[in-house]
């Protein structure tokens, strides 16, 4: 293996956001908030679909002793603060940087046994997946629930953050059976969602009224890769809009953010056997990598890279693809990828290697799934180690190191079921999806819980993940929404 340089390590900022909560208060605008949702039965559980895929044989490989870090850091040391005045709102999935890290310090580092304390509860969001935005003084979210012609509906939704009033209900598309899984992407005075049926829409944020929309099936032949419909939160870099609609002409597409106008296509190529063909379930993040400006994306085919400016497919690496449904979205440092996904996969480490127009994809090492496979939940790289939960339908706690896949701990995990995990002020919230809430410290040297809780529930799985904005922490579970004081 060819030896590389030393790394090269950029932090960035940490802002600490400040707001103020009053009491909540429901009030409907547009189409009619329900009091009661319906949900069926037996929810969705995607460990429960298909016969996993075998995995590779091969464990972890060699590691090499040094990696080269490009570009930026992916967090900055937990104790550096700035004012509140560069504060930033969590616009999208996973925050503005698509890395599931809140750059706030002066969070509580010790909960009560009740939990932090909880400042308001709201219902009537209906079902879905969808965690939360929060830009400008809204929270938006999308959920399945009843119009005001009495049908059930997949809606985008808009509240005044600081009242809880409902602003607006915007229909997207059919509802399916457990509800949306996007997470509304806010850009200056839109907003962008994507319903599970692949009905793609630009709506305006004031109103909530359809700027322009796109039908993922009918306008670019788009298809998943198995069953669970469109889950992917859309991207939003410069005025491109970017989606994986999964058809053969148009794997991924960009648009312009303001007309819907088509930028570019990009059709896929045969990158392996593993896996299937379409999207799947991730959402894209953008990435300069080897001068190159590139969104990697998780598809039913693997993993791939696909130039910003043109469309045009960079690389692919088709080892990390199952054929159940591929989900956790890549972490990125440098010219460095972690990949990870379950169904008896496992995950990588790729350096990606520029060779003139080429890129080549090279593997530093390979974990096989009884080392670490995220099933859904995903990972967060926080200093030279990726915390998150392990193994299918499980989320037992992993710290692994960066460079050489080396395992720093292990533990059982708290709860059942698996884990959304997000990074604040030098810890790890785990969100399990039967409920429990658990505040890890985010050190490699050994496990340490600092506290749990159990908030109000809903009804199916928690699958929607954990958001911190100014010191306050949201969880949602299907129609329900608490909130819960983090400041010290």
């Amino acid at each position: 293996m060819r030896d590389r340089p030393a790394w090269v390590c950029i932090t960035v900022l940490l802002s600490i956001l400040v707001s103020v909560c009053t009491p909540c208060l429901v009030a409907e605008a547009g189409e009619t908030t329900p009091k009661d949702a319906v949900f069926p039965d037996q929810p969705l559980n995607l460990g429960n679909a298909g016969a996993p895929e075998s995995g590779e044989a091969s464990g972890r490989q060699a590691p090499i002793q040094s990696l080269l870090a490009l570009g930026p850091q992916a967090t900055a040391p937990a104790t550096a603060t700035v004012s509140s005045a560069e504060s930033v709102d969590w616009p999208q999935f996973h925050g503005p940087q698509r890395d599931a890290i809140c750059t706030e310090t002066g969070l509580l580092t010790d909960w009560p046994q009740e939990g932090p304390p909880l400042l308001w509860k709201l219902e009537g969001l209906g079902k879905g997946y969808s965690t939360v935005a929060i830009a400008d003084g809204k929270l938006y979210t999308m959920g399945d629930r009843k119009s005001a012609d009495g049908e059930h509906a997949q809606f985008a939704l808009a509240y005044d953050l600081a009242s809880r009033r409902e602003l607006w209900a915007a229909r997207v598309g059919p509802p399916h059976q457990d509800g949306p899984r996007c997470t509304p992407t806010v850009a200056a005075n839109r907003v962008y969602v994507l319903g599970t049926s692949g009905d793609l829409l630009c709506l305006d944020a004031a109103s909530g009224k359809t700027v322009w929309r796109k039908s993922l099936p009918d306008d670019f032949g788009g298809q998943m890769m198995s069953v669970w419909k469109f889950s992917e939160s859309p991207l939003v870099d410069g005025d491109r809009l970017i989606c994986t609609p999964g058809g053969p002409a148009a794997t991924v597409v960009a648009l312009h953010k303001d007309s819907g106008e088509i930028l570019w296509k990009c059709a896929m190529p045969k990158i392996g056997e593993r896996g299937k063909d379409g999207a799947g379930y991730a959402s894209a993040v953008v990435a300069n990598i080897g001068g190159v400006r590139q969104y990697v994306q998780m598809v039913g085919r693997g993993l791939i890279g696909v130039e910003a400016a043109t469309g045009r497919f960079l690389w692919g690496y088709n080892r990390i693809a199952n054929s159940v449904a591929n989900i956790p979205s890549a972490v990125i440092r440098g010219d460095y990828v972690f990949t990870t996904t379950s169904y008896k996969t496992g995950s990588a480490l790729l350096h990606l290697r520029r060779e003139g127009d080429q890129f080549l994809a090279e593997e530093i090492y390979f974990l096989s799934p009884r080392e670490f496979e995220n099933h859904h939940g995903g990972v967060v790289l926080v200093g030279e180690h990726v915390y998150g939960g392990d193994g299918q339908n499980r989320g037992n706690p992993v710290c692994l190191e960066w460079t050489t896949g080396k395992i720093a701990w292990k533990e059982r995990a708290p709860a059942n079921g698996s884990a959304a995990v997000l990074y604040a002020d030098g810890h790890l919230i785990f969100r399990y999806d039967r409920g429990l809430v658990a505040l890890l410290e985010a050190t490699p040297e050994a496990y340490r819980v600092k506290a749990s809780f159990t908030p109000p529930t809903g009804s199916g799985p928690a699958w929607a993940h954990p958001v911190i904005h100014r010191g306050r922490l949201y969880l949602r579970h299907s129609d329900l929404l608490v909130c819960y004081d983090l400041r010290k």
